[in-house]
C-alpha cells in the first residue's frame, strides 16, 4: 500500500476511518521513529517503550494536529520529546558523562540488534557523552541530515542556537574519538 499524506490526513479527520488511517501511520513511520528514538535513549528495550509512548501520545492528540508542517515533522517532534522525557525521568542517563559513556562502545557491541563496528560504537559512545539537547541535534544533523530548519520546528529553538549547538557537538565529538582510537 502506497502511502498518501494528504489521504491520511483527510482519514484522521473522519470519525469513521480514523482508526484505519493510524494504522497505516504506525506502519509507515515505525521504523523510521524506532531509529531516531534508539538513537537518542541507546537501548532496544527502551527505544521500544518510547516509541509506544509516541504512537500513544500522537493517537490521543490527533485533535490537536493541524497540518501546519508534515506529519512526518509532528512524529518527530512528539518522538524527540519523548526522548529527552524519558532521558530526564531516568536519572543515570541523563548528562551521561564521559566515565558513563565509556561503557556504551560494549553495552553496543553486546547488544543482538546493533550492527555496527567498533568505529561505529567508539562514535556512539562519543555522542552519549554529550547533553540531551546537543545529542539530539547532532542525532538530527549527521544521521537524518536534515536541515535547521525542520529541526527548529521539532525542537521549538532558534536555528542559531542549533547551529552552535551542532558545532560544539562536533568538536566534542571529533575530540572523543581521537582521543579514544
Amino acid at each position: 500500500m502506497s502511502f498518501d499524506e494528504g489521504k491520511i490526513i483527510k482519514q484522521l479527520a473522519d470519525p469513521q476511518k480514523q482508526r484505519q488511517a493510524f494504522e497505516v501511520i504506525v506502519r509507515q513511520y515505525s521504523q523510521t521513529l524506532y531509529w531516531k528514538i534508539r538513537r537518542i535513549v541507546l537501548t532496544h528495550e527502551d527505544a521500544d517503550d518510547v516509541l509506544q509512548n509516541t504512537f500513544v501520545k500522537a493517537w490521543t492528540n490527533l485533535q490537536d494536529f493541524r497540518n501546519l508542517s508534515k506529519l512526518s515533522t509532528w512524529l518527530y517532534r512528539i518522538a524527540i520529546n519523548e526522548s529527552l522525557d524519558f532521558l530526564r525521568k531516568r536519572k543515570h542517563l541523563q548528562d551521561v558523562t564521559t566515565d558513563q559513556a565509556a561503557g556504551v562502545a560494549n553495552m553496543l557491541l553486546a547488544d543482538e540488534y546493533f550492527d555496527g563496528d567498533r568505529a561505529e560504537a567508539l562514535l556512539q559512545e562519543a555522542i552519549a557523552g554529550l547533553p540531551d539537547v546537543q545529542r539530539t541535534v547532532f542525532l538530527l544533523r549527521y544521521y537524518d541530515n536534515m536541515k535547521y530548519s525542520e529541526i527548529s520546528k521539532i525542537l521549538g529553538t532558534s536555528e542559531g542556537a542549533l547551529k552552535a549547538s551542532y558545532h560544539i557537538a562536533v568538536q566534542k565529538v571529533t575530540e572523543y574519538v581521537k582521543k579514544n582510537q
